[in-house]
């Protein structure tokens, strides 16, 4: 591929992805010149640099259907490659994955020293917040899922382990997946309305539970040494969120291990304790916030229930993660 390398502007970081004010239908947009569709990815996923080796005949189409920070985007294009490069990583603070779902053509990603050749059906992660290539030699037609490190159920560090790694329409939890996502990309439509918004987070559940799935299936010794450990932590805690009491002592205590040692199993996979319990919390309760079958009930409730029993506390710890008050994030989806 030897066109020249385009650059994208500073300012397309996540215009679509990320905003919650994300129009509530498929938009489906074409772009006929390579210019207008480096242009077109960059503003829909993440900042990207875009390489053609034909880019004179290039042709691409994107249908997507956004919800809240979950993007979900049918990619149909000729041969190109896109890179995400340090640079570009830098410009950008929101921590995202993506997952491809091969549904013609062949792919190849590349991140972590490691390259998975995708063909039709096989699935794969990587991570926007660092470098990456995704590279088509002919037609293709793939499903991308952008969402944020934060919506999964599984250390962000664990599921740096299966970034550019091949998952197999035919085996495992992804004879099931695969032929889910396939599906989601032929009815972009029906993602609308309450019932769209809690599939999408379904989608998303699948995936967490397939990744958890993938590092269990790892021979012993590989992945850090903690891994199994980690795994039994994260399922009590995920249990426990609702109870205020829950903490790194109360953690390691219910595990028969030292404060210290359930400290080093977390600090292992990136994160601490007391920010993964957070994170957790958070999450759910943003899920809840803007889940419409929860409008009737009060801020106030959907924190206490995962475990925030001081609501200024909350409001604060929300605000920073997420730019905004509780109380103006929610909002109802339109049906």
């Amino acid at each position: 591929m030897t066109a020249p390398l385009d650059t994208c502007s500073p300012d397309a970081a996540y215009p679509r992805a990320a905003s919650p004010q994300a129009d509530d239908t498929v938009q489906t947009v074409e772009a006929h010149s390579f210019s207008a569709w480096h242009d077109l990815i960059s503003e829909s996923f993440v900042p990207l640099h875009v390489r053609s080796g034909d880019p004179a005949h290039f042709h691409g189409r994107l249908r997507s259907r956004v919800l809240d920070e979950l993007s979900i985007v049918e990619v149909t294009a000729t041969g190109h490659s896109v890179h995400r490069t340090a640079s570009l990583i830098a410009r950008s603070d929101r921590l995202y994955f993506k997952l491809n779902l091969q549904l013609a053509g062949t792919g190849i990603l590349v991140q972590d020293n490691r390259e998975a050749v995708l063909r039709p059906g096989d699935l794969a992660v990587y991570d926007t917040h660092r470098p990456y290539t995704l590279a088509f030699e002919s037609d293709f037609r793939t499903l991308v899922l952008m969402f944020p490190h934060d919506a999964l159920d599984l250390p962000s560090g664990s599921v740096g382990g299966l970034t550019a790694t091949r998952m197999a329409a035919d085996q495992g939890l992804g004879r099931m997946i695969s032929p889910f996502m396939t599906q989601l990309a032929e009815n972009l439509e029906v993602l609308s309305g309450p019932s769209g918004h809690r599939l999408a987070h379904n989608a998303v559940d699948l995936l967490s539970t397939m990744f958890a799935a993938e590092l269990d299936r790892r021979p012993a010794g590989t992945g850090h040494p903690h891994e199994e450990l980690l795994g039994r932590i994260r399922r009590f805690i995920e249990a426990n969120l609702a109870d205020p009491e829950l903490s790194p002592a109360s953690v390691a205590a219910a595990h028969f291990i030292s404060t210290r040692h359930l400290h080093n199993v977390f600090q292992e996979a990136g994160t601490t304790v007391a920010q993964w319990i957070r994170t957790r919390r958070l999450e759910n309760c943003r899920r809840e916030l803007r889940d419409p079958l929860q409008a009737h009930r009060a801020v106030s409730a959907i924190a206490a229930r995962w475990g925030f029993v001081d609501a200024a506390h909350f409001s604060r710890i929300f605000r920073a993660a997420f730019g905004e008050p509780p109380s103006s994030y929610r909002r109802p989806v339109r049906a």
